[in-house]
Protein backbone atom coordinates (compact mmCIF):
# COMPACT_ATOMS: atom_id res chain seq x y z
CA UNK A 1 0.00 0.00 0.00
CA UNK A 2 1.63 3.39 -0.95
CA UNK A 3 2.06 6.18 1.63
CA UNK A 4 0.04 9.21 1.74
CA UNK A 5 1.56 12.25 3.69
CA UNK A 6 -1.10 14.80 4.70
CA UNK A 7 0.28 18.20 6.16
CA UNK A 8 -2.17 19.57 8.38
CA UNK A 9 -3.33 22.66 8.91
CA UNK A 10 -0.81 22.90 12.22
CA UNK A 11 1.99 21.83 9.84
CA UNK A 12 2.30 18.03 11.65
CA UNK A 13 2.33 15.42 8.79
CA UNK A 14 -0.04 12.22 9.04
CA UNK A 15 1.59 9.30 7.08
CA UNK A 16 -0.94 6.60 6.33
CA UNK A 17 -1.05 3.95 3.86
CA UNK A 18 -3.68 3.73 1.56
CA UNK A 19 -5.21 1.36 -0.73
CA UNK A 20 -4.88 1.37 -4.66
CA UNK A 21 -7.86 2.35 -6.25
CA UNK A 22 -9.07 4.87 -3.36
CA UNK A 23 -8.51 8.20 -3.32
CA UNK A 24 -6.71 10.43 -1.63
CA UNK A 25 -9.90 12.21 -0.40
CA UNK A 26 -11.53 8.66 0.83
CA UNK A 27 -8.13 7.27 2.60
CA UNK A 28 -8.52 10.95 4.47
CA UNK A 29 -11.93 10.40 5.52
CA UNK A 30 -11.44 6.21 6.81
CA UNK A 31 -8.91 8.09 9.08
CA UNK A 32 -10.53 11.13 10.26
CA UNK A 33 -7.70 13.52 8.97
CA UNK A 34 -8.97 16.35 9.76
CA UNK A 35 -8.99 19.79 7.01
CA UNK A 36 -10.57 17.27 4.50
CA UNK A 37 -14.52 18.01 4.81
CA UNK A 38 -15.86 15.87 1.67
CA UNK A 39 -19.22 17.33 1.91
CA UNK A 40 -20.82 15.48 -1.22
CA UNK A 41 -18.61 12.39 -0.45
CA UNK A 42 -16.29 12.20 -3.13
CA UNK A 43 -18.48 13.00 -6.43
CA UNK A 44 -16.55 16.07 -7.38
CA UNK A 45 -19.13 18.85 -6.26
CA UNK A 46 -18.67 20.63 -3.82
CA UNK A 47 -14.49 21.26 -3.52
CA UNK A 48 -14.11 20.79 0.21
CA UNK A 49 -11.60 18.16 -0.38
CA UNK A 50 -9.08 20.67 -2.04
CA UNK A 51 -5.44 20.06 -1.29
CA UNK A 52 -2.44 20.76 -2.67
CA UNK A 53 0.30 18.34 -4.04
CA UNK A 54 3.58 18.82 -3.92
CA UNK A 55 5.17 19.52 -7.11
CA UNK A 56 7.14 16.51 -7.39
CA UNK A 57 4.58 14.44 -7.65
CA UNK A 58 2.35 17.03 -10.43
CA UNK A 59 3.66 15.27 -13.53
CA UNK A 60 2.36 11.51 -11.92
CA UNK A 61 -1.19 12.65 -12.12
CA UNK A 62 -3.93 13.16 -14.84
CA UNK A 63 -4.52 16.81 -15.64
CA UNK A 64 -7.87 17.98 -14.21
CA UNK A 65 -10.78 17.91 -16.35
CA UNK A 66 -13.09 20.24 -16.97
CA UNK A 67 -15.30 19.42 -13.55
CA UNK A 68 -12.59 19.71 -11.30
CA UNK A 69 -11.13 22.94 -12.80
CA UNK A 70 -14.30 24.54 -12.66
CA UNK A 71 -14.18 23.43 -8.70
CA UNK A 72 -10.86 24.52 -8.43
CA UNK A 73 -11.86 27.88 -9.63
CA UNK A 74 -14.01 28.58 -6.62
CA UNK A 75 -12.73 27.22 -3.55
CA UNK A 76 -12.04 28.74 -0.53
CA UNK A 77 -8.22 29.14 -0.15
CA UNK A 78 -6.06 29.92 -3.01
CA UNK A 79 -5.86 28.07 -5.60
CA UNK A 80 -2.21 27.25 -6.45
CA UNK A 81 -0.35 25.29 -9.06
CA UNK A 82 -0.66 22.26 -7.02
CA UNK A 83 -4.54 22.73 -6.28
CA UNK A 84 -5.93 19.55 -6.98
CA UNK A 85 -9.55 17.94 -5.34
CA UNK A 86 -8.55 14.51 -2.98
CA UNK A 87 -11.39 13.00 -4.59
CA UNK A 88 -10.32 13.08 -8.57
CA UNK A 89 -6.48 12.16 -6.82
CA UNK A 90 -6.92 8.17 -7.44
CA UNK A 91 -3.92 6.21 -5.43
CA UNK A 92 -1.50 3.72 -7.21
CA UNK A 93 1.57 2.14 -6.83
CA UNK A 94 3.45 5.35 -8.59
CA UNK A 95 1.51 7.81 -5.78
CA UNK A 96 4.05 6.22 -3.32
CA UNK A 97 5.12 8.73 -0.82
CA UNK A 98 2.33 11.58 -1.91
CA UNK A 99 2.75 14.86 -0.32
CA UNK A 100 -0.42 16.52 -0.01
CA UNK A 101 -0.81 19.91 1.72
CA UNK A 102 -4.33 20.74 3.06
CA UNK A 103 -5.61 24.75 3.13
CA UNK A 104 -6.37 26.65 5.98
CA UNK A 105 -9.68 27.12 4.77
CA UNK A 106 -12.35 24.59 2.72
CA UNK A 107 -15.77 26.30 3.26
Amino acid sequence: MPTINYILKDGSTRSIDAKVGTSVMETAIHHNVRGIDAECGGCCSCATCHVYVEDAFMDRLPAPDDMENELLDGVASDRLPGSRLGCQIVITPALEGLTVRIPESQV
